[in-house]
């Protein structure tokens, strides 16, 4: 039996500093639960293993499949499960229980490495009758997150693209990806990429408490700089809004992307489904105690009530007085500073298999 550990009353200075959620909440696939009510702080698991854990996994094939109107592209390569950046408000989490681990802590402590991702993307490729379209980096969690810095996956995927002349798009919040402007150029001259890149307020204040292990927005910025300079496609995503605590930075936003290159731009409301509806109240409520009430009933009132929604097309855009007013301001935001520029469509007929049709020596 897989014993899980639940933090429900966590004193503020027992506060996790460096990581989103501050709970561990039960797996819903378990029927039992162990529940710590006094902490002794002696030879509890818990602190055993408040670092990092990498975890190999051996998955058959790497790219998902969707067919979520919501997504610009249908297909995307996740090289981790689970994400050291600790948002506390990531979709993400609630796929961590499949994998029999909390959707809490251990999203942020216990990351699942597809370390031969490279290979599998070839064998993919090399299909005889495989149809080149879009793959998105990453969709899940992020493949810049801190540990690809000494692992390099998301560096080998993108070198099997530019090998095989494949468009990719990559999502990301990590600066990280200054690492590989030199595959990326290769790929922009192609015009065989795009890049994402997210961030959801301008305050130090309100990054390091609802993204504690990401890096400055001063700092993305100088990333989408350094990728329109190079000619990359660069898309700023605002994501998420969360009414009450920054709703009101989308124009300063969109003015500050779009002076340093970033040629659109696109955003979500949170929604906070399964799990990650606990986990962001406990977060609330220890960050922000003078405002929760407010910003739950704001975030409420985009999804008809509920705190949730699964609805393609209405769970990210919200529904209501108040999506509508989020709406217009993103578009008047949008059409001032960015105009009416769009992301371009990616190259699908450069792709190529190297070395196909050359006969290969038997001795």
């Amino acid at each position: 039996m897989l014993i899980i550990l639940v933090f429900l009353c966590m004193e503020k200075n027992n506060y996790f500093k460096g990581r989103g959620a501050q709970i561990n909440p039960h797996n819903r696939f378990f029927q039992n639960t162990y529940v710590q009510e006094h902490i002794e702080g002696l030879d509890e698991p818990f602190l055993e293993s408040a670092d990092t854990q990498l975890i190999p996994t051996y998955p058959k094939s790497i790219i998902s499949t969707t067919d979520s109107p919501d997504l610009r592209f249908l297909r995307s390569i996740n090289p981790y499960q689970g994400c050291e950046h600790g948002c506390i408000y990531c979709y993400a989490r609630n796929a961590h229980q499949y994998w029999g681990y909390s959707p809490g802590l251990d999203f942020e402590r216990k990351i699942l490495v597809k370390y031969d991702a490279a290979n599998l993307l070839e064998r993919e490729f090399n299909k005889p009758h495989y149809i080149p379209s879009t793959i998105m980096l990453s969709g899940n969690t992020d493949c810049y997150q801190p540990i690809e810095r000494k692992l390099k996956i998301t560096r080998s995927i993108l070198e099997v693209m530019l090998k095989y002349r494949h468009p990719v798009s990559i999502i990301s919040k990590n600066v990280l990806m200054m690492r590989d402007l030199d595959i990326i150029q290769q790929l922009a001259k192609l015009k065989l990429i795009s890049v994402a890149v997210t961030i959801n307020s301008l305050r130090e204040e309100v990054r390091q408490k609802m993204e504690p292990r990401t890096v400055t927005a001063q700092a993305r910025l100088g990333l989408i700089a350094s990728l329109s300079k190079i000619n990359v496609p660069v898309m700023l995503m605002i994501a998420p809004i969360v009414p009450g605590i920054n709703s009101e930075e989308m124009p300063a936003l969109i003015k500050s992307a779009a002076e340093v290159g970033a040629k659109s731009a696109s955003y979500t409301i949170v929604r906070l489904n399964g799990a990650i509806g606990d986990i962001f109240k406990d977060w609330l409520v220890k960050n922000y105690p003078d405002r929760a009430e407010k910003v739950l009933r704001g975030i409420t009132e985009c999804h008809g009530g509920k705190i949730s929604d699964s609805e393609f097309g209405r769970r990210i855009k919200g529904e209501g007085n108040l999506a509508e007013s989020i709406r217009g301001l993103f578009a008047l935001s949008v059409k001032r500073h960015m105009g009416e520029a769009n992301m371009p469509k990616l190259r699908t007929d450069l792709f190529c298999i190297p070395n196909k049709g050359k006969q290969l020596g038997l001795f």
